[in-house]
């Protein structure tokens, strides 16, 4: 069985592209992707991670000022 991952939706392209830049940073493992199809966004692309790092996705984020339009579990 395959490790549980999380995705972070965004309202903007630029605010996507921003997050994984500083998730990247924090040392976090993340990835952008297509939005998953069982879920809605504004821009097409989401941040995916290991739902093992979600604290510290949501954290960094956060810190950062990055606006998202919440995580999910996938």
């Amino acid at each position: 069985m395959s490790e549980a991952y999380g995705v972070v939706l965004f309202f903007t392209t630029s605010s996507a592209i921003r997050g994984e830049k500083v998730a990247k940073r924090q040392g976090l493992r993340v990835k952008l992707i297509p939005t998953p199809r069982q879920l809605s966004s504004d821009c097409g692309m989401a941040l995916r991670f290991a739902w093992r790092d979600a604290d510290d996705v949501r954290r960094c984020l956060e810190e950062a000022g990055v606006e998202n339009d919440g995580l999910h579990r996938i």
